[in-house]
């Protein structure tokens, strides 16, 4: 059922309208004992979720007892991150979710529908586990919140996903992470229903129904002056929301161009990008508008590793970014990538299949290194001299040299594509 639905590409939903529109749903809902909200980490800082789970706790006061992070793989919140996405809300109701111990078995979606639904590149069954937290926890509301965007290993991001994958468990999360990465990002991105997105419905819809889940989307845009805006916000405890904002966040996060690009320069901020883990977004997002031949220029101060993880760090540095047949012969003949399917769909995740050129500008990371991993290496404070952040717009710029370069502030927010290559 839809409790509020409001959205559109000009809409912008101010504070008090999402404050509003939230309380218009919860009133909906009567009368609630015990909540939990599951909101993503500081990595999703832009999807205002911090702003919409501190409104959840005014609304519901004591009554709201625990929020668990969408961590997945990702590394703890810090007292700072808190205090910074989630404003005065107390630190003690704060949960981490551990990926690898915190579980609740709730079914297995068996391996015929996952070989059906990824066309035979996969042969596996998928276990569909939770933070324990959800189902022991005695809630008689769950609030999933987060932001639909397109995404390279399910499509678009959100609904079920903050649940099976943000507080999933190691085999789903690496199994989930290769099924997308064998049948092929650029078949995925921008697009709602994947075979990722079926397997995870598959598990909502025969063995999560028993848990109170209400789920909170919103749709985020930049307006004319580049500030980041609510344009959607999707309020229900079916499909239904999630396939609003869906739609519009193709709409609006979605910029499809008419000629590939010879040029990319893209910047992560420091504070949100440490890790290649995170920071290839950069490739996700950009590989369907570059051309062959063409290079990516990533500018990333804040990086200081590859996986958030040890082990996949581990693997990582091992195996580099290499062509998807590489990886797959990697997986058949290395039982530890077998084991860690989600550190070989970030290989895949993270190569260019040789089509264009990778230069990393780290902050903290060595040449020795990024060379090592099968990127090109560039010194950060050069490459910001000569294509510095605070002098570009987003979109097409004209270099001093007369160079043309497109130019990204920030690759979460969005995905490019050339119109031949996204069909």
């Amino acid at each position: 059922m839809l409790y509020f639905s409001k959205g559109s590409k000009d809409t912008v939903i101010t504070s008090e309208e999402m404050k509003q529109g939230l309380y218009e749903a919860y009133a909906k809902l009567g009368d609630k004992k015990k909540v939990l909200a599951i909101p993503p980490d500081f990595t999703r800082y832009h999807s205002k979720s911090g702003e919409l789970t501190q409104y959840s706790y005014e609304y519901y006061k004591d009554k709201l007892t625990d929020i668990l992070p969408a961590l997945g793989t990702h590394f703890a919140m810090t007292d700072k991150e808190i205090s910074i996405m989630f404003g005065k809300i107390p630190k003690e109701i704060f949960r981490v979710h551990n990926w690898k111990e915190d579980l609740k078995t709730l079914g297995v979606v068996p391996r015929e529908f996952l070989k059906e639904v990824s066309e035979g590149k996969v042969d596996y069954e998928w276990k569909a586990q939770v933070n324990k937290l959800l189902v022991d926890g005695g809630f008689d509301l769950i609030l999933s919140i987060g932001q639909v965007v397109p995404h390279e290993v399910v499509g678009m991001a959100n609904y079920n996903k903050n649940i099976f994958i943000g507080t999933g468990g190691e085999e789903g999360i690496n199994k989930s992470h290769f099924l997308g990465a064998a049948y092929g990002m650029e078949k995925m991105m921008g697009r709602a229903d994947t075979p990722v997105r079926k397997v995870l419905n598959y598990a909502s819809d025969n063995f999560a129904k028993d848990l109170p889940i209400l789920y909170i989307q919103t749709v985020i845009r930049k307006d004319e002056s580049g500030k980041l805006v609510m344009c959607g916000l999707f309020i229900g405890d079916d499909y239904e929301c999630f396939e609003r904002a869906a739609e519009l966040s193709l709409e609006v996060n979605f910029q499809m161009l008419d000629k590939p690009l010879k040029k990319i320069v893209v910047y992560l901020e420091p504070s949100e990008f440490k890790s290649t883990w995170l920071g290839n977004k950069s490739i996700y997002r950009t590989r369907m508008a570059i051309e062959d031949g063409g290079e990516l220029i990533v500018l990333a101060p804040g990086l200081k590793e590859f996986g958030e993880d040890k082990e996949i760090d581990r693997l990582i540095r091992k195996y580099g970014y290499r062509t998807t047949p590489e990886v797959l012969k990697f997986v058949d003949e290395n039982e530890e990538l077998q084991n860690n399917l989600s550190a070989a769909a970030h290989l895949i995740h993270g190569s260019s299949e040789n089509r264009f050129k990778i230069t990393y500008c780290p902050g903290n990371i060595s040449k020795k290194e990024i060379e090592c991993v099968n990127f090109s290496y560039a010194d950060l404070d050069e490459m910001i001299q000569k294509y510095n952040p605070k002098k570009m717009k987003d979109g097409f710029n004209t270099m001093p040299d007369g160079e043309e370069i497109f130019y990204i502030s920030n690759p979460a927010l969005g995905l490019w594509a050339y119109k031949e290559r996204f069909k």
